[in-house]
């Protein structure tokens, strides 16, 4: 096994438990080994660092799997993948999870999204990509699921010098599939939908909505398959009103409203929803809350500045559009922006408003999808919630 030596100036995140090592971090490499192998790692005083998997296409060059001296082997995966199952479990996260993510599991690029009995993977470097196979035997023998699917077609792959793919690694099924979630029912494209299908990361957040949207008549903008929507009609609003551009997303939102026999009183509508935010706000049409929900607006650190101003503006657009007393639920899932950053950039957006905002709540993803402290990526998802008045 190859040994990777670290510099001795190196970030303290090493130390304090970051797995990733980048190339500039590293003095040199003694030993022979192939991009996706496992290697040592020792620090600069040749005390032992971990092991993780080499690639040094990828600017990312190391990825630690275990600060000792395990054997990497296919039990090893088992285990670690048993043990999330069973933090998932005692935390009430049965039906529907992410069963893995990435590093706050210690698999630091992959990604197992759990769905009733389908499970849907994604390996997004070349180490993890290796043990794709101990990894679907593993969910076998945990499991016996009745399908798993890669979506593997994302671009951070090619980084690693892997193309981009997806299909079934069982054998094929009806990728449309139906699941449970806060007693209501939502379809899951797990072939064809955004990232694995559905966003689990909300789920306690769609529950936190309900005191708020009762009575009430309800926007939402970039409502995706309409999922915080459903939960508005669900928990009593009045009238629920759905915005999102993609036609596909509104014509799934509109099956999970059918399915849940709620399409009386929530309708969305496929249009932009940075348009209808800025123009409706000087039409002067109200609401008594809304619900901002928006993609990641950057990837990029160069683009943080940009992503900014973008939230600042729809929040500002929205709070325009709240009538006095009433409430604001927005997301963030841009990973560079930080809960710091965000709560401030809606303080902005309020005092341009000339709107008070009073805090409800502020979370962040939902519990299966764990923080852990000095690893900044595992506390992605901000939610906020916020009564809103005149000043």
């Amino acid at each position: 096994m190859a040994k990777v030596y670290l510099n001795k100036k190196i970030a303290p995140r090493i130390a304090n438990g970051h797995p990733w090592i980048f190339s500039n971090e590293i003095a040199n490499i003694e030993g022979d080994h192939n991009p996706g192998d496992i290697v040592d790692v020792y620090y600069a005083d040749k005390s032992f660092c971990g092991q993780g998997y080499i690639n040094p296409k990828s600017q990312i060059t190391v990825r630690l799997l275990t600060r000792t001296h395990d054997t990497i082997d296919e039990t090893f995966f088992y285990n670690k993948i048993l043990n999330a199952w069973k933090y998932r479990q005692r935390l009430g996260y049965i039906e529907n999870c992410r069963l893995i993510f990435g590093e706050s599991d210690d698999l630091p690029a992959l990604i197992i999204d759990k769905f009733n009995d389908y499970f849907v993977i994604q390996t997004m470097s070349l180490g993890i990509e290796r043990w794709k196979p101990a990894i679907i035997s593993s969910l076998n023998k945990i499991f016996a699921p009745k399908g798993i699917y890669e979506r593997n077609d994302v671009p951070v792959r090619e980084l690693e010098g892997m193309e981009q793919i997806k299909g079934f690694l069982s054998d094929p099924f009806d990728t449309k599939i139906i699941i449970n979630e806060n007693g209501l029912q939502f379809e899951v494209d797990i072939e064809n939908g955004q990232k694995t299908g559905f966003f689990l990361d909300q789920h306690d957040n769609r529950r936190a909505i309900a005191p708020v949207v009762k009575d009430a008549d309800v926007l939402g903008a970039f409502t995706y398959t309409g999922t915080f929507e459903i939960h508005a009609a669900h928990y009593g609003a009045k009238s629920v009103l759905g915005l999102d551009i993609s036609e596909n997303a509104v014509a799934q939102a509109n099956r999970n409203a059918q399915l849940n026999k709620l399409d009386h009183i929530v309708k969305f509508e496929a249009i932009n929803a940075f348009d209808c935010l800025k123009n409706w706000s000087k039409e002067g049409k109200l609401f008594d809350v809304v619900m901002l929900d928006p993609p990641a607006f950057t990837k990029n650190r160069a683009h943080i500045q940009k992503a900014v101003s973008g939230y600042k503006e729809i929040n500002l657009r929205g709070m325009k559009l709240i009538r006095n007393g009433g409430f604001l639920v927005s997301s963030s899932c841009t990973n560079l922006v930080s809960p710091d950053l965000f709560l401030q950039t809606i303080e902005a957006a309020a005092h341009d408003a000339k709107k008070r905002i009073r805090q409800v709540t502020f979370q962040p993803q939902a519990a299966d999808h764990p923080i852990l402290p000095g690893i900044e990526n595992t506390h992605y998802l901000k939610f906020f919630i916020a009564e809103i008045t005149d000043k």
